[in-house]
């Protein structure tokens, strides 16, 4: 072969190859994903986190601009313009080439209020960017949980429908040879059938919950596929008691950021209160006078001076303000409400954990009993594979045991994946999600 076909021909085969490789189906090109990378991507994908980091931030932000009010603010400007007569102020200011002012709080009770209220803001938006990401962190352990359960059933199904067109070719034979009954054939393809539909439901089911993990996550769907693996041991169910159940609720991210919003909310009355209270504010200002604007003509003869300064406090004592005390009585108002309200939350947290931990106990002693009657149906199958092949067994028998421990299968694996989700909605309860999720200290 010539050199330059010997070329042409390889660059032929490269880009067969090429062809061929990129007409593989995508679920052979995928790699396994973790569920930690995939709870990972899913925290910083997440629209909702951010919109809670977004609001944390804003909550931080009124805490740094009510502190702010102790810093003088200071403003530089001039305040240019024309006077007949006595020059008269600009703005509350004199006419002036140049001037400075500063000012800032010294003696505000109301504002040290203010700012602990935006304290306990900061802190419930912090508790609920928390509880957001909770649920972020749920609803992908959840997903990734389920479409690891669909995914291992398909590979089941697979096998039972290929043992089911084995039995159905082999019970068609048996009636042309007149063993079995034109039944025996009906119900050899009415076996197939059933797991030709629990195939396409697998097959839909898995390809639903890879987009919605893929909306999660950022990932292509078709290239999402679990790792077994990956998902931690669950945790052992411990017996629930008054003071482990409290402690539970108090670490819940919900009640947290309700107490702290009632917190708030009592420190913003309070400080409506002390708005009532005497005040006492540092200001101070400099101006340079110009000569257009007739000042001498008014002052004594030698005593008008262009540089002028003046530095002190200013004092306020309200003692008539009808709108402010009824502004004050609405704030308690709302402070009440506040705090009957995180009282709600907090009982409906109790209540709520101590379903699930009453839950988990009983699932799991379901899990318990559909484990064991898959073992069973696992052993019988076994045996009459034995008898089967002795001859003491007929096909239908075999079909039969097969057809029952497919079934325990599917039971088995619908009461792992509830009592899974049940303590997942209880870790996230507890606040220990993230935790177990990530495997963060």
């Amino acid at each position: 072969m010539k050199p330059n076909s010997w070329c042409v021909a390889r660059a032929h085969r490269t880009i067969l190859a090429l062809l061929l490789f990129s007409l593989l189906p995508t679920s052979l090109l995928a790699e396994p994903v973790t569920l930690k990378h995939a709870v990972e991507l899913a925290l910083k994908h997440a629209v909702a986190a951010d919109i809670a980091a977004g609001d944390e931030q804003r909550a931080q932000a009124g805490y740094r601009q009510l502190s702010a009010s102790y810093i003088p603010q200071v403003t530089a400007g001039a305040g240019l313009g024309y006077s007949y007569g006595f020059p008269l102020s600009l703005e509350g200011a004199a006419p002036s080439l140049f001037n400075f002012t500063a000012q800032s709080a010294l003696i505000h009770p109301e504002l040290r209020s203010f700012m602990k209220a935006a304290q306990a803001d900061s802190s419930a938006a912090s508790f609920r960017s928390k509880d957001q990401r909770n649920q972020i962190i749920q609803d992908t352990v959840l997903s990734y949980a389920e479409l690891q359960k669909w995914e291992e059933r398909l590979a089941r199904l697979h096998e039972v429908e290929s043992d089911a067109e084995k039995m159905q070719a082999a019970v068609s034979d048996r009636v042309k040879e007149g063993v079995d009954s034109e039944i025996d054939a009906t119900k050899a393809r009415l076996s197939l059938a059933r797991t030709r539909l629990r195939v396409a439901e697998a097959q839909g089911a898995g390809d639903v919950l890879r987009e919605r993990l893929s909306k999660l996550t950022g990932l292509p769907a078709e290239g999402i596929q679990t790792e077994p693996d990956s998902i931690p041991a669950r945790p052992e169910a411990t017996p629930a008691s008054a003071t482990s159940n409290s402690n539970s609720v108090e670490s819940n991210p919900g009640v947290q950021a309700a107490v702290e919003h009632a917190r708030a909310q009592f420190l913003r009355a309070q400080g409506e209160h002390r708005t009532l209270w005497p005040t006492a504010d540092f200001a101070t200002q400099y101006a340079v006078l110009s000569r257009f604007n007739h000042y001498q003509d008014y002052f004594q003869p030698g005593s008008f001076k262009r540089n002028n300064a003046s530095i002190g406090v200013v004092l306020r004592f309200p003692f008539l303000n009808a709108s402010q005390r009824a502004r004050a009585e609405g704030a308690d108002a709302e402070a009440l409400i506040a705090k009957k309200q995180s009282e709600a939350v907090r009982d409906q947290v109790s209540e709520a954990t101590l379903r699930l931990q009453r839950s988990v106990t009983q699932m799991q002693a379901a899990h318990d009993v559909a484990e064991l009657e898959y073992e069973l149906a696992q052993k019988n199958l076994d045996a009459v594979q034995t008898r089967t092949d002795s001859g003491n067994a007929t096909l239908h028998d075999l079909d039969d045991a097969r057809t029952q421990a497919s079934e325990r299968f599917i039971a088995l694996q619908d009461v792992s994946f509830e009592l899974e989700r049940l303590q997942v909605e209880l870790l996230r309860s507890t606040g220990d999600l993230e935790k177990w999720a990530l495997g963060t200290p």
